[in-house]
């Protein structure tokens, strides 16, 4: 309902725009490309379409808009779609293309509000793909305050092979285990061929999935529409559903400054905790928070995961994948599962217009599922994300321990300035065993753009004398397709003489999980005498978007947000 419990005219803003004598020029333009003067008199709804033909995670979402279009006509309203920009994470990876992604988000944020002040929708709807443009359309909606959701294009369906399912996952792997001389070239093209099958978002529970899971349960995604797979003929109907659920929202002023609360951010972090989701949720959720004036914070996190056990059985670090979390149940019995133990503010509100509670009441779980398990017989005790801190993260860094048991490691440092130079000394095989790879200069600042680290990650985790017994710690980020003993987020970074700066080869550096600790072992005295004979590097992008993003940009600890 609105704020005075009524209803209200869904016309109430784009009025301004079409109505009237004085409006004739603006309806003269609209009725040239197509809208009769019937619809400019409806409640107008902006479509957000992060559609692209490079990559397979938005390249459909062309027939979706068509169907949330329909959906919206249906129910009344005129629907008036644009497009925004997308970086595809998957393809960009290992390459300088890659600081574009998470700077990205912001353009996304940006371009979405500035089309939408500019045409003053009555309503919006986002039609998201991927890893950032799912955060970015959030913040956009959440800054607008305009009635509004974000629908989730769907996973891609899983690859096969040699009986196994596949993923992008095990791509990077392949490539890691070529590079090493254990995987053949007709090995490596086997997995490349067979991995993605089609349209949709990365499969496992990476970035994408646990963001759009995350959504879900945040309430500004319809819980049971948008974890509708890509590739089954059931999405449409659910976009349509979606696009008709926009005007309900439009017509009873339910607006994202009612949904996005304290409460329902709590809820995200902790379905990110309990799925073994990645460690980009960190970012995005304090990102949106800041959006709505929430102060969120890593430590959040890590006290929300340490009392949320893990109860999904999703790749990265597991079995399953995102279409087998939907056919277990999805989201409405995860939530149901949580509920049971306590740990979900049941009161807060969906898009549905129900609470969370109402909408776990509907879960509907598949007879002998074994993907989302009961809180009984957790997978792990805790959640996937732990927060560290010591005198190498005086501002926390993340690391995801879902996909592996190792909860201590000591070792020699080996450092390196750029990613490219870490992924050479691993392709060259000079890492040996007990090493701890440290990559800086690739912070939100250094980077720019806060580069995922994933071909690296990979690369290490399909050699099997290195996966078990090396570490890295960064000051860039990891795909959420990243396992093994990974250290992202150290903050500050690098680039504004964080301590990471300080490190020297053979600093011995500890990783103390249960303690939430992360140390290099040198006296304070030494780390800040190096410290001050520190001395900034030049920038990298000397104009454009790159170096007003390096100006503008946040500490990682803080989201990464650029206001």
């Amino acid at each position: 309902m609105s704020q005075n419990g009524k209803t209200q005219d869904p016309k109430w803003k784009s009025g301004a725009l079409t109505e009237g004598p004085s409006r004739a020029g603006a309806r003269a333009m609209f009725r040239s490309v197509g809208f009769t003067p019937e619809d400019l008199h409806k409640p107008i709804i902006g479509i957000a379409n992060t559609w692209t033909e490079i990559g397979p995670c938005n390249f459909h979402l062309r027939t979706i808009a068509e169907a949330v279009k329909q959906g919206v006509r249906d129910a009344g309203g005129t629907p008036m779609e644009f497009n925004t920009v997308t970086i595809s994470d998957g393809i960009t990876m290992g390459t300088e293309g890659m600081k574009a992604s998470l700077i990205s988000r912001e353009v996304i944020a940006d371009s979405i509000e500035l089309v939408s002040r500019g045409n003053l929708f009555d309503g919006l709807i986002c039609i998201a793909g991927c890893d950032k443009n799912m955060p970015g359309t959030v913040m956009a909606l959440a800054r607008l305050n305009i009635p509004g959701l974000m629908l989730y294009g769907g996973s891609i369906a899983p690859g096969h092979l040699d009986g196994k399912v596949i993923t992008i996952q095990d791509v990077y792997e392949a490539i890691g285990a070529h590079s090493a001389g254990k995987l053949s070239d007709a090995g490596l093209e086997a997995v490349e061929a067979n991995a993605c099958p089609g349209v949709g978002a990365c499969g496992g529970q990476f970035t994408a999935n646990t963001m759009a899971m995350a959504c879900e349960f945040l309430g500004i995604s319809p819980i049971g529409l948008s974890g509708v797979p890509a590739f089954v003929p059931e999405k449409h109907a659910a976009a349509r559903k979606a696009g008709a659920m926009v005007m309900e929202l439009a017509r009873r002023d339910l607006r994202p400054s009612q949904i996005i609360t304290r409460e329902s951010l709590e809820n995200a972090i902790t379905a990110v905790a309990a799925s073994g989701g990645s460690t980009n949720a960190v970012l995005h959720l304090i990102a949106i928070a800041n959006e709505v004036g929430v102060k969120l914070t890593v430590d959040d996190f890590d006290r929300i995961s340490r009392n949320t056990p893990l109860l999904c059985d999703l790749k990265p670090g597991g079995k399953y994948v995102a279409p087998d979390y939907h056919n277990a149940g999805g989201s409405r019995l995860l939530a149901a599962r949580l509920i049971e133990a306590a740990l979900l503010h049941k009161g807060s509100i969906h898009v549905t217009g129900r609470t969370i509670a109402e909408e776990a009441a509907d879960a509907v779980e598949a007879p002998d599922q074994d993907v989302i398990h009961p809180v009984s017989s957790p997978i792990k005790p805790t959640g996937g994300l732990v927060i560290l801190k010591g005198n190498l993260a005086p501002e926390g860094c993340v690391i995801k321990v879902a996909g592996h048991n190792r909860l201590e490691h000591r070792g020699p440092a080996r450092v390196f300035d750029c990613e490219e130079d870490a992924f050479r000394a691993v392709d060259t095989e000079s890492i040996k065993p007990n090493e701890v790879l440290v990559i800086r200069y690739e912070g939100p600042k250094g980077g720019p753009g806060m580069r995922e680290m994933l071909q690296i990650t990979a690369a290490l985790v399909a050699i099997p004398e290195l996966s078990e017994t090396v570490a890295l710690l960064t000051d860039g980020r990891f795909s959420g397709a990243t396992r093994g003993l990974m250290v992202g987020h150290v903050a500050p970074e690098a680039a504004v003489g964080g301590p990471i700066a300080a490190i020297q080869e053979g600093d011995i550096i500890h990783f103390d999980i249960p303690n939430r600790k992360l140390d290099v072992e040198i006296s304070e005295k030494e780390l800040q005498s190096r410290l001050q004979n520190w001395r900034a590097p030049e920038p990298k992008f000397k104009r454009g978007v790159f170096r007003k993003y390096a100006d503008t940009v946040s500490s990682a600890s803080r989201g990464a947000v650029t206001n």
